[in-house]
């Protein structure tokens, strides 16, 4: 693409010049693992703006883990170092505040934003969606492989004379990139590009016809909220949020996002609609219903929010459990795939006895064979009449008791089941046991949650807005009846009372969530319980049952560390 070719900007798109820009540079150093909760060892990141460092940002992280051999290699960061680092969840809010308001740079930025983003999402933190340089593809939009035959960090510190030399330690790796994010600057002034908005423009590749759309972000105002791309019969073909929506929907006509089913979205686009939220929590649940009313085509999640799967006891003498996709009272779940509703319901009938066949057993004259189960123990045989109705009973209120609340004792005897496997060195069938019931346990736990919250006729929680004021949230039976603002000096009860009024009337439905769609009641969930956030009051006590799964955390904890130490291997 040739400069030459660009849609001139109008005085409004000039945006900020690169000068007053403020950058992050970051970068990582990690277990070596994939992006998740363990993989980070260290950050380094530097605050720079008009060429003048304003901050640095540096910390070890214990990742939870031992690491690797060959980590310890390149890096030098040995375990011992990390004995008594932070952990990730206690350096993010950190360093999310570090950089907020700027555009985050990293050398390989991919990379690095994907372990940012999976630990955001690990431990309940909005991924703050800011721009993103890389300048891995800022070298090779700017020079040629006679400038440069490689694109390495070290190999671009020594071309442009930076006096860091990169040593694969996070801040050392930092201010290297710095040096070369500016000479890289330099090069691109050369060529017109002297603000941030001509940056992001000049780094993908963009055909003219999506350059011209950037017309249809014109009208949209510059605060949080909710847009839709709508297509030719004004049909909505994709729906998202974003902080800022003018900024955001600008985005998609720069070529920011490389995706080809985006693009060919963009290019069938005639026009975008914005719908201004209070603030993030109520974006994000806005979409979520726009994307359950339209099932947008170009958008690949949440287009079926209602149809979630639940494990339930049936309704016969002898029960069995049955996955199924409309809940009833006593259901477990929500869970996003039948294959996963299907493994804790195998490990749920397993702990306590429950049979697994289909066919229906008559209470007083059971006329069928034992199968291979009941020959192994693990059933029984309730249908050859080995089992009386009482006799099978204990096991279905085990599961009720655990669904409820009441009592873990099925969880219990997969534990005590699973020791044995590994007691016997059944080692590989025990590493499948303890995956099953990884899943099992997670699932009761967030049903607990979900249930509890989603039991509250009223909830009215605050946040503060990062200036001094709050952000409210009316949340009555796990959906969100209403949202507004609090800014810094406006009196915050005046508003939680109008927002109350005039908040939107829930009427409790079936099931163990009352109806309430369970991704909705995951976000308000999430949102609830972040950092900060605190409850204004509530009809009833909020409270997750004392004999249910909370316990089993720690344990669930530990069964990460060990699968993850088995990915490494």
């Amino acid at each position: 693409m040739h400069l030459a070719d660009r849609a001139q900007l109008t005085f409004d798109e000039l945006g900020t010049p690169l000068r007053d820009t403020t950058f992050v540079v970051f970068d990582l150093e990690t277990t070596g693992t994939k992006p998740g909760p363990h993989g980070i060892t260290e950050i380094g990141a530097v605050k720079v703006r008009g060429g003048e460092v304003l901050g640095e940002f540096a910390t070890l992280v214990d990742p939870g883990m031992p690491i690797p051999p060959q980590i310890v290699a390149l890096t030098g960061i040995t375990s011992a170092m990390l004995h008594d680092a932070p952990k990730i969840d206690r350096v993010l809010p950190a360093f999310l505040e570090f950089a907020s308001g700027a555009v985050l740079v990293a050398h390989n930025a991919p990379f690095d934003t994907s372990f940012m983003r999976a630990a955001c999402l690990h431990h309940g933190y909005a991924w703050p969606r800011p721009a993103v340089v890389c300048t891995v593809r800022l070298a090779r939009r700017v020079l040629t492989r006679q400038d440069s035959p490689s694109f390495r960090l070290s190999a671009l510190a020594a071309l442009f004379g930076s006096p860091v030399t990169p040593n694969h330690r996070a801040l050392e790796d930092a201010r290297a990139t710095v040096h070369v994010l500016h000479a890289l600057l330099e090069r691109v002034g050369n060529v017109g590009v002297q603000s941030l908005e001509e940056l992001l423009d000049y780094l993908p590749e963009v055909t003219p016809a999506q350059r011209r759309k950037r017309g249809l972000a014109a009208h949209l105002p510059e605060r949080p909220g909710v847009y839709l791309f709508r297509g030719p019969g004004d049909e909505v073909l994709y729906v998202g949020t974003a902080s800022n929506l003018r900024r955001r929907v600008r985005q998609y006509f720069t070529g920011s996002d490389s995706r080809g089913r985006i693009r060919e979205m963009v290019a069938l686009a005639g026009r975008v609609d914005g719908i201004e939220c209070s603030h993030a929590l109520e974006a994000q649940v806005r979409e979520l219903r726009l994307i359950a009313a339209h099932r947008p085509a170009y958008n690949r999640r949440s287009k079926n929010p209602r149809k979630s799967w639940w494990i339930v006891l049936t309704d016969e003498a002898f029960p069995r459990l049955s996955v199924v996709r409309l809940p009833k009272d006593g259901a477990l779940g929500p869970f996003s795939s039948q294959v996963t509703a299907k493994i804790a319901a195998d490990a749920l009938a397993g702990a306590v006895g429950l049979r697994t066949c289909t066919q229906r057993i008559s209470a007083h004259s059971p006329s069928g064979r034992p199968c291979a189960l009941a020959e192994l123990g693990r059933c029984g045989a309730p249908c050859a009449g080995r089992q009386s109705v009482e006799e099978y009973s204990p096991g279905v209120h085990a599961i009720a008791d655990l669904v409820a609340g009441r009592g873990t004792r099925p969880l219990d005897s997969a534990r005590r089941q699973l020791d044995e496997l590994a007691g016997a060195e059944h080692f590989e069938q025990a590493a499948r046991r303890r995956d099953e019931l990884a899943v099992l346990v997670r699932a009761v736990d967030r049903a607990h949650r979900l249930s509890s919250l989603a039991a509250i006729p009223e909830l009215v929680a605050a946040a503060p807005d990062g200036n001094r004021g709050w952000e409210f949230a009316v949340i009555r039976h796990g959906r969100l009846a209403s949202a507004g603002v609090a800014r810094r000096g406006v009196p915050p009860m005046p508003v939680v009372e109008q927002l109350v009024a005039s908040a939107e009337t829930v009427e409790p439905g079936p099931g163990p969530l009352y109806g309430a769609p369970p991704e909705e009641t995951s976000i308000l969930l999430r949102w609830l319980t972040r950092p900060g956030v605190r409850l204004v009051r509530t009809a009833v006590p909020w409270s997750e049952p004392a004999h249910g799964a909370g316990p089993w955390r720690g344990w669930l904890e530990q069964v990460a560390t060990a699968v993850s130490l088995e990915q490494a291997g």
